[in-house]
């Protein structure tokens, strides 16, 4: 899908412009790019023509770029003021909601929107942040995040959207358009290219063959890019192949050449280690304050010839474009931010995502939970409570953990715990509730044995800075559960985790839940899938495996976490073999599969018949019946085998659909991939120098996991 943009000449003003200050509508009526007429590229074009040299430089660092009246910054740096009637801009984090910021919605964790399949209520999710960010004065999202799911010890796994790249790159794209829908907020898709890993993030290189490198970590932000077309991409910590990101070609031969982004890349913070090779190679603006991209070190390579006036300029009419087109310039930010930016749909958009982002890992009629009036629940574990236990709560997994100044990246102020919800529900029932913390499993097992019916929670703590050591519940869990589950048959397991988890108590236990970082909602969210209220459709968007010695880079200290110094080199020598693929081509048998997930009633497929429509596209149909007692919904996926000469190692994702069935009812299902979905999602490409499609059988299989046995084929000659 590469898009050739133009080269922008502009002529450079040598007269400094006048002083800034804060500008009315009315003084502002006249201004060229303030017509809103005008194409966001004539009205960036009419901006930086009024402009000097060094007012130019501020657009390519973000806080004299968005703080126009300021003028100085630490170590002597001096700006002049910008051009008249340039907005305030300020940028928050916020993969999962706007981050570090009172009064605003705690949402579930990335992983939990990937895990509901669920584009339409991604963007929702997305449109809901962006409200609440503007409402708070923030306008630039730097959301959503995304890598591949090369090991599930990676920190930040819980801030990404699992291990395949079309779902991550159309749940990144349905979020991106989400949040830039009111006109008024960036998204900056972060973080590119080959992120895999928080251990030595900054000092380790990403070492892949180009094939992997298209197919596997490129391809989301392709995807994202194409479907979603964010303002901004954020480059990442990491080298690849030796070439730290946000110098690298890559940001200029790929994500603006072949990928066709055409918004603005921004650094991480500190991840920028030149001034010429990364402007030269793309990076159009430093992130926090000027560093590498001051006045003085622009001139210093303008004056040797390393970088040109035509790359400044560029770089400046990238961001200042995007700027306008995403609203910035027309849409101020309040002057005074609103206290409490959270709303009514906010906090339902955040329980649906909990809800449907759960998922139903195994029940054995254990769920959902009917007591009768005078049973006993007892609900076992830290988690599950507001009050701490050893400083551990239903807070401590709400959102992520952070490091700096704050416990968890969203603060839950409105947050209502598992417990909570638990006794609300139960007492309708008639039923009682009684609470133990799990800090002593002998406790725990005899208020277990008391009860009818017990639920542990199991929890693990993981984000930002440090990877995962092992895929243990954390806090003694395995213990507790093991010691529940042998005092009462009838235990069901709820998961509060970022990423995968062994589980060596799983035949003991009838039931298990998955619900990630639940945000503030997770009380009522838990409650209603217990009690059925709600039925579970999530499904995995990582593979759980049987053991961390199951997984990719297990084993081999060049894959993980990578050997020498003072750059940590890291071999991605297991190539497309990453989550399900490695196990399918492996013949490793996971514990739960990519995609898998169990609802309150069951579904039956048909056999899948594939054609050729007369555009170009496929359709992939089969019947779908749900052959359970209740309504349902069910995540139908379709998965294609390439022909053996491609060298692929295993099937791939090519398409889902959400499909709810009344008891008894059915449907033939199409999934349709339509021609644009087919060569601009490379559906059915593999890399070889450039995207190519081998003629010979593919096979098309559906069912209800990447563990998918029905199938059928189709020739391409």
């Amino acid at each position: 899908m590469r898009r050739l943009l133009p080269v922008l000449l502009i002529p450079l003003l040598l007269t400094p412009a006048s002083p800034a200050r804060a500008q009315t509508g009315d003084e502002c009526r006249g201004v060229p790019w303030m017509d809103a007429r005008k194409s966001p590229e004539k009205r960036a074009l009419a901006l930086l023509a009024a402009s000097s040299r060094h007012q130019k430089y501020r657009w390519l660092v973000e806080q004299p770029a968005n703080s126009p009246r300021q003028t100085t910054w630490p170590g002597d740096v001096v700006y002049p003021v910008q051009v008249p009637c340039t907005p305030t801009v300020v940028y928050s984090d916020g993969p999962d909601g706007v981050r570090f910021t009172p009064g605003v919605t705690a949402f579930p964790a990335t992983i939990a929107t990937a895990a509901t399949w669920n584009q339409r209520l991604a963007y929702a999710k997305g449109a809901a942040q962006a409200g609440e960010a503007f409402d708070k004065g923030k306008n630039v999202l730097l959301a959503p995040g995304l890598a591949s799911g090369r090991t599930p010890l990676s920190g930040r796994t819980p801030e990404y959207l699992g291990e395949d790249p079309l779902l991550t790159g159309l749940i990144a794209a349905a979020g991106t358009r989400g949040i830039q829908s009111g006109d008024r907020v960036l998204a900056a898709l972060k973080h590119y290219v080959a992120n895999e890993q928080e251990l030595d993030r900054q000092t380790s290189s990403s070492n892949a063959d180009e094939r992997t490198l298209r197919q596997l970590y490129d391809l989301p932000f392709e995807i994202a890019v194409d479907r979603g077309r964010p303002e901004s991409v954020m480059c990442s910590y990491n080298q690849i192949n030796g070439v730290y990101a946000c110098e690298n070609p890559r940001l200029a031969e790929v994500l603006k050449g072949d990928i066709g982004f055409d918004g603005y890349v921004m650094s991480d913070f500190g991840s920028v280690h030149s001034t010429a090779p990364s402007l030269v190679n793309g990076l159009d603006q430093e992130l926090n304050r000027p560093v590498w991209f001051t006045p003085e070190r622009l001139d210093a390579a303008l004056a040797a010839g390393q970088i040109t006036q035509r790359q400044i300029d560029a770089a400046a009419f990238r961001v200042v474009r995007s700027y306008l087109r995403g609203g910035l310039f027309d849409h101020p930010l309040p002057a005074t931010p609103v206290a409490d930016a959270s709303t009514a749909a906010h906090k339902a958009v955040a329980r649906q995502v909990a809800e449907q982002g759960s998922v139903l890992l195994k029940n054995d009629r254990a769920l959902p939970l009917r007591p009768r009036s005078g049973d006993t629940i007892a609900v076992i574990g830290p988690t599950a409570s507001a009050t701490p236990a050893n400083g551990i709560s239903a807070n401590s997994v709400c959102s992520l953990p952070w490091r700096f100044g704050t416990p968890q990246t969203l603060p839950c102020e409105d947050l209502i715990s598992p417990e909570q919800g638990i006794r609300e529900r139960a007492a309708r029932a008639g039923a009682t509730v009684t609470f133990d913390n799990g800090s002593d499993p002998a406790t725990a097992a005899a208020a277990a044995a008391n009860a009818d019916v017990a639920v542990v929670f199991g929890y693990q703590r993981t984000g930002e800075f440090t990877d995962l050591t092992d895929l243990r519940l954390q806090g003694g869990g395995d213990a507790l559960i093991a010691a529940v589950a042998a005092a009462n048959p009838r235990t069901v397991v709820v998961l509060q985790t970022g990423s995968a988890v062994e589980m060596p108590w799983l035949d003991a236990v009838p039931a298990v839940l998955q619900t990630w970082y639940g945000g503030e909602q997770m009380g009522p969210a838990v409650a209603a899938l217990l009690f059925g209220d709600t039925n579970p459709s999530g499904k995995l968007p990582m593979t759980f495996p049987r053991s961390l010695a199951d997984t990719p880079t297990a084993g081999e200290p060049a894959r993980y976490p990578g050997v020498g110094a003072p750059i940590r080199q890291v071999s991605y020598s297991e190539g497309l073999k990453v989550g399900y693929r490695w196990y399918e081509a492996e013949g490793v048998d996971p514990l739960f599969a990519f995609g898998h997930g169990l609802s309150y009633t069951t579904f039956a497929y048909g056999e899948p018949q594939v054609s050729s429509d007369a555009r170009g596209g496929l359709r992939i149909r089969f019947r779908l019946s749900n052959t359970g007692r209740r309504t349902g919904t069910e995540v139908a996926q379709a998965y294609v085998t390439l022909p053996a000469a491609t060298g692929e190692p295993a099937r791939r994702l090519v398409g889902w659909q959400r499909v709810t069935l009344a008891a008894g009812e059915h449907r033939t299902v199409e999934i349709t991939l339509s021609r644009a979905d087919l060569k601009d999602l490379h559906l059915l490409e593999y890399w070889s120098g450039g995207w190519r499609t081998a003629p010979g059988t593919y096979r098309v299989h559906v069912g209800g996991s990447s563990q998918a046995t029905l199938s059928d084929t189709f020739r391409v000659r």
